[in-house]
């Protein structure tokens, strides 16, 4: 099994997040659009398979637009009138989401401006990695950690020791 093989028996009451995850990068790379995975999906290709609520990507400031019409065939819609600011406002974070008939949750994807910082570093660092036979786009370990860094939840206390750990 691959290191991506947890969202096939991904079980909860949201949207399949495999499928959905298959389509988006479908729909991201016949568009052309540039992108690089980061987030919990990240961390199961670089360390161990996790369990993750949502999808989140790096990308530069021009190409959100490009992604949020590129999933609107998907049915995500970006409903926000500014992004959210964090981590002193070094990251800016774009959401779309997907509400699915007769389920009470939302699919969350995350999109964050590639800005000076981790998040530069971490999209200049990016790698190819192959998934289901395709090419996908995510950010390096030390990317990777670089953005876990800036958070900072117990979460990501965990996964950068893991990260750490593996180098």
């Amino acid at each position: 099994m691959g290191p991506l093989s947890f969202l096939r028996s991904y079980e909860a009451t949201m949207p399949n997040l495999f499928e959905e995850f298959r389509a988006v990068v479908g729909a991201l790379t016949g568009a052309h659009v540039p992108y690089a995975l980061c987030g919990g999906i990240a961390m199961s290709i670089h360390a161990h398979p996790r369990a993750t609520v949502d999808i989140d990507f790096l990308a530069p400031p021009d190409a959100v637009t490009e992604i949020a019409d590129a999933l609107v065939p998907l049915g995500f819609v970006r409903r926000e009138r500014a992004p959210t600011r964090l981590a002193e406002r070094e990251v800016v974070m774009h959401q779309l989401t997907k509400i699915v008939p007769d389920d009470p949750e939302v699919l969350v994807l995350d999109v964050i401006e590639v800005r000076p910082g981790a998040t530069a570093r971490a999209w200049e660092t990016r790698i190819s990695a192959e998934w289901e036979g395709h090419p996908v786009t995510v950010v390096s370990r030390d990317g990777l950690i670089g953005l876990k860094r800036l958070r900072g939840s117990p979460q990501d206390i965990a996964d950068i020791t893991l990260l750490e750990g593996q180098a």
